[in-house]
C-alpha cells in the first residue's frame, strides 16, 4: 500500500461505506491505520461502521452521511477529508444500488436511481476529486464494478446498463488521466458477492435475489480493492469464474443466450415470495445494513 511521503497515516474516502463491500474495506483499511472518511446514505449505519473501525485500529474516523448521485454531498465529503486531514490519498467507490425485473416492469424511477448511482455517482466523483489529485500530484480511485459489467442477464438489465456505463466511464478516465503519473484509477469486478445487497434490492419478480456461486466473503474482495493500492491496475477481477463467464458471452454468445436464463432462476434467485417493491433503491434501509449477507461465502 502506498504511504504518503510524510510517513503520515492513508487517508481514504469510501463511498457506500455503511454496508457490504464498501464496510468490508473500511475494515480492512482499518487494520493497517488508515485516516477514514466514510459516506453513504444513512448516518446510523455509518456511526456502527465507524465504531467497528476504530475498534479494529483505524487512526481516525470521520462520518459524512451523502448521496453520490448529488454532487453536492459528494464535494462535502471531500472537503471534510482535505479539511481535516490535509489531503486525500485514495477513495474507494463502492455504492451501488440493485433491481431485479424486466425492463418493461421495472417503474422507470428506480430504474433511473440504480442506473444513477453507479454512473452518474462516478462521474460526481470524478469531478470533484481528479482535481485534488492533480493538484497533489498523486491519488488513486478504486471503483467496485462487477462482472456483470462484462456480460448480461434477464431480469437485471438496470444493474448491467449501470455497471457497462460504469465501465466505460471508469476505462475513459484511466485514459484521461494518463498525462499525470502520480495518479492511478483501477476497477475491480466480483462476481457473486456474500453482501445485503440481494435481499435488499427492488424486485418486480416475485422474488429476492442471491449472489450466484461461488460466493465469496466481503473481506475477500476488499483484499483485492486493496491490492490496487500496492499494484494499480486497469481491471482486477474478484470471482474465479468471471473469465470463463466473460469468455463464453464473447466466444459463444448464442450458447450463452440459451444457458442464462435457467442458470439464473436456479442460483441466483432465492426461493421465495415477495411482493413488488422498491428495496433500498429509493431511499436507504438502515435495518438491512450490514457487512455480510445471509449465505455461506469462501
Amino acid at each position: 500500500m502506498p504511504i504518503p511521503s510524510d510517513g503520515a497515516p492513508l487517508t481514504v474516502l469510501i463511498t457506500g461505506a455503511s454496508s457490504g463491500i464498501g464496510r468490508a474495506t473500511g475494515l480492512e483499511l482499518a487494520g493497517r491505520g488508515a485516516q477514514l472518511v466514510l459516506m453513504s446514505r444513512d448516518r446510523e449505519s455509518l456511526e456502527e461502521a465507524a465504531i467497528e473501525m476504530r475498534a479494529a485500529g483505524a487512526k481516525e474516523v470521520v462520518v459524512c452521511a451523502g448521496d453520490v448521485t448529488d454532487e453536492d454531498q459528494v464535494r462535502a465529503a471531500v472537503t471534510a477529508a482535505t479539511g481535516r486531514f490535509g489531503r486525500l490519498d485514495v477513495v474507494v467507490h463502492s455504492a451501488q444500488v440493485m433491481a431485479y425485473g424486466k425492463i418493461e416492469d421495472v417503474p422507470r424511477e428506480v430504474y433511473e436511481a440504480v442506473v444513477d448511482t453507479s454512473l452518474h455517482g462516478t462521474a460526481n466523483l470524478a469531478r470533484v476529486v481528479l482535481p485534488i489529485f492533480r493538484e497533489q500530484r498523486a491519488g488513486h480511485l478504486t471503483v467496485v464494478n462487477s462482472l456483470l459489467g462484462n456480460v448480461t442477464a434477464p431480469t437485471m438489465g438496470s444493474y448491467v446498463a449501470a455497471k457497462w456505463g460504469q465501465l466505460g466511464l471508469v476505462r475513459t478516465l484511466q485514459l484521461e488521466t494518463r498525462d499525470e503519473p502520480g495518479i492511478s484509477i483501477s476497477i475491480v469486478q466480483p462476481g457473486g458477492v456474500n453482501t445485503p445487497i440481494y435481499s435488499q434490492a427492488a424486485s418486480w419478480t416475485g422474488n429476492t435475489g442471491r449472489p450466484p456461486p461461488p460466493v465469496y466473503s466481503p473481506f475477500r474482495v476488499a483484499r483485492r480493492v486493496l491490492s490496487t493500492l500496492d499494484q494499480p491496475r486497469r481491471v482486477v477481477q474478484a470471482g474465479v469464474l468471471n473469465h470463463v463467464v466473460t469468455a463464453g458471452f464473447r466466444i459463444v454468445p448464442g450458447v450463452y443466450d440459451l444457458l442464462v436464463g435457467p442458470l439464473l432462476q436456479q442460483f441466483a434467485v432465492s426461493k421465495d415470495e415477495v411482493p413488488p417493491t422498491s428495496g433500498n433503491v429509493l431511499e436507504s434501509k438502515p435495518a438491512g445494513n450490514a457487512t455480510e449477507g445471509r449465505w455461506r461465502s469462501i
